[in-house]
């Protein structure tokens, strides 16, 4: 008893216990709860689907993309792009070869990997993790790429 105080108790529903689980080998009928509509469990016999900490797939797919050497961008859209800034250059349908459409592509996607690359650092610097696009205008300025 604290200063003469009458000893106070929670008021509400005493906590339900538990009954005690039956030996291994015995088969106990349990009653079963009714099913919550627009609830669906998955079946018992399946795996549970992997989940990974934060940045951990972000991390994977950085190593992946890093032992790659191949091309980032889709081929065909890739093409349709260039044909459709070439038409703004000039009203004939001018022809691409296919060499010619690979070895813009690879120089594009050099150029995106270095920019993402400084970016990055200028994040960094920022105490950051995260890259904002002004990570990517401050590179882009620190490097004295204009009007693109």
């Amino acid at each position: 008893m604290h200063h003469g105080s009458p000893t106070r108790r929670r008021k509400g529903r005493l906590p339900q216990r538990r009954p005690p689980l039956p030996p291994p080998g015995t088969s106990v009928s349990t009653p079963r709860s009714p099913r919550r509509s627009g609830v669906s469990r998955p079946p018992p016999g399946t795996p549970k689907k992997r989940r990974f900490r934060p940045g951990t797939k972000a991390l994977m797919e950085i190593r992946k993309y890093q032992k790659s050497t191949d091309l980032l961008l889709r081929k065909a859209p890739f093409s349709r792009l260039v044909r459709e800034v070439c038409q703004s250059f000039s009203r004939d349908a001018l022809r691409w070869q296919v060499y010619a459409l690979l070895a813009l592509q690879e120089a594009a996607e050099a150029f995106l990997v270095m920019l993402f690359s400084d970016a990055n650092l200028c994040a960094i610097h920022a105490k950051r993790v995260t890259l904002f696009p002004r990570d990517i205008q401050l590179a882009r300025r620190i490097r004295g790429v204009e009007n693109m």
